[in-house]
């Protein structure tokens, strides 16, 4: 290079960066200029406003109004709320150690699951036991996170109950003592269908890659010869302890994760740094719309490997990694820093927060305007809607009969009755509801007044008013009279149709009475069509090779 192009060369640099330094001086001045207009609108309220501002709880909600302008995964915690950003990532929290569900009916907060050994489990308390009163604070009609607030606290305090049990008269005083609560990333592994090992994870929190481990090497001693991983309903936790699950089925050095954010920091590769414990046994993992973030790093990069066939439904796509910062008198920032890439290089992120429209909604990446990626093997595999299956069992949709009966604690409170008059049942894998039981519930329903809305008769109303709007009334006046009649909701007609599936919904509670979860789980193995299917998979070697043969 001569002297006079060194010297133009150096001139378009030094313009260059010129005109990057005005333009990020000129973004700081507009920074500090809208923050010096805030400030002086809080110190106006303040000043001049009719009545006393609170200006704690004014500026938090008007931090969260901005967060919620980026992404629902960048949230600010105060320094009260710093407990709930810490159970996110360890899994671990300070109270009693139940699930709690508000009652509806009751106007107050429930006992849904008291977990074993812990200190609710500990002090007698049961599941349908209604809490009245927390520390001698009236709980009735308050939320279950206002609950859930005033039952945690520092381990070892004291904790005074004013409870309600179904069945007995009176009120009951309850004493117990907070302590630390870990939950279990694993909720429960086994031997299923002779040789196949089955693992429940349901979060992605600290050294649960080592639980996974421990998991994988006792089944193995129990003759498993191949795996199922479930990461349904799992919405994912730390991306370290989902790329160090990865490298227990693949070889060292493997990279599995790439970060690309604004800055340096947020740039980063993850590699598999540790010898893997099984790279040959046949792997099925089981996926659904709810499997999200670390769940679809595990899902993703063993599809990108060719080494696990996935198994459900599409995955909720969330291709952003978010960081935490400590920002004044102890609050945390939970940000979103990067977007994260898998092995084939796709990133799996469904929605472009980017943006937005104005109600908060963000528009999901067309199918046809993903592109297309390849796995080690050459499979072609997509971005940008999550992860999709190899294989996608046809799903059943929760019927109109089954959700409000949910909503309606129907179930939750026939349970409790049935806990009352039964003292045992029999295990949770051979467990069924008899016919003499199910006739009971249906008694129950209508003792209870219970009453739902059909779907398909909310939508005769909206087309008759179109009908009427488009001036074919007159016309179609039978047709639509006589479907309004067939339309009307027949409680006994839809507890026949969806027998089956109401049967299912009250053993699974049933059992939670007298099993806890594990036994719900077991339970809910014995019916399950995606576990069936990968177990026809990994009984089949043929078909489990094809799956992660490129079509040539």
């Amino acid at each position: 290079m001569n002297n006079r192009n060194r010297i133009f060369l150096t001139l378009i640099l030094a313009i260059c960066f010129s005109v990057i330094i005005k333009a990020d001086d000129k973004h700081r001045q507009h920074l500090a200029r809208q923050l010096s207009i805030y400030n002086n609108i809080i110190k106006e309220l303040d000043l001049f406003y009719v009545d006393s501002i609170m200006p704690e709880k004014m500026i938090n909600k008007s931090i969260d109004a901005m967060l919620r302008n980026l992404d629902p995964y960048t949230e600010y915690y105060p320094e009260d709320k710093s407990e709930d950003l810490k159970m996110m990532t360890t899994g671990k929290y300070a109270g009693i150690g139940s699930v709690i569900r508000f009652h509806t009916d009751k106007n107050t907060t429930a006992i849904a699951e008291p977990y074993e050994d812990m200190p609710a489990y500990k002090a007698g308390l049961r599941a349908g036991d209604l809490i009245l009163a927390v520390n001698g604070i009236n709980v009735e009609g308050m939320s279950t996170d206002s609950v859930s607030d005033l039952l945690r606290g520092e381990p070892g305090t004291p904790l005074a109950l004013e409870i309600e049990r179904p069945g007995k008269k009176g009120k009951m005083n309850v004493t117990l003592e907070r302590a630390s609560i870990a939950l279990p990333p694993i909720a429960y592994y086994g031997i299923q269908n002779g040789n196949v090992g089955y693992i429940l994870l349901e979060s992605f929190t600290d050294e649960c890659a080592k639980k996974m481990r421990r998991a994988i090497i006792d089944l193995k001693k129990q003759g498993a010869e191949s795996f199922i991983i479930d990461l349904r309903g799992n919405g994912g936790g730390l991306l370290n302890e989902a790329v160090d699950i990865v490298n227990l089925f693949v070889p060292k050095g493997k990279v599995i994760v790439t970060t690309k954010g604004k800055i340096k920091q947020s740039n980063e590769t993850y590699k598999t740094t540790n010898e893997p414990i099984d790279t040959v046994s046949p792997i099925a993992i089981l996926v659904d719309g709810q499997s999200a973030s670390a769940s679809e790093i595990v899902a993703g990069s063993l599809q990108d490997l060719d080494r696990a066939v996935i198994i459900g439904s599409r995955t909720f796509g969330k291709g952003l990694v978010q960081s935490t910062r400590q920002v004044n008198y102890g609050g945390y920032l939970k940000l979103t820093t990067a977007k994260y890439y898998i092995p084939s290089g796709r990133c799996v992120q469904a929605l472009d927060y980017s943006h937005m429209i104005d109600d908060g909604r963000s528009s999901r990446l067309p199918d046809s305007l993903t592109n297309v990626f390849h796995t080690a093997a050459g499979r072609e595999v997509r971005d940008g809607g999550g992860i999709r299956p190899d294989v996608e069992p046809k799903s059943e949709e929760l019927s109109t009969l089954l959700y409000y009966l949910i909503q309606d604690m129907a179930i939750f409170d026939f349970a409790t009755e049935f806990k009352l008059k039964n003292k045992e049942i029999a295990v949770a894998d051979s467990f069924v509801i008899s016919d003499e039981t199910y006739a009971d519930f249906r008694e129950y329903l209508k003792k209870r007044g219970f009453t739902y809305d059909l779907q398909s008769a909310k939508m005769l109303k909206e087309l008759k008013k179109l009908i009427e709007f488009e001036g074919l009334a007159t016309i179609t006046k039978e047709e639509v009279e006589a479907l309004e009649k067939k339309l009307h909701a027949n409680l006994d007609h839809s507890l026949d149709h969806f027998k089956k599936d109401v049967k299912d919904l009250v053993a699974d509670e049933i059992i939670k009475r007298y099993y806890g979860r594990k036994g719900e789980i077991i339970y809910s193995l014995r019916e399950d069509s995606d576990l069936k299917e990968a177990f026809a998979i990994l009984k089949d070697n043929e078909r489990y090779r094809k799956i992660l043969t490129p079509i040539k």
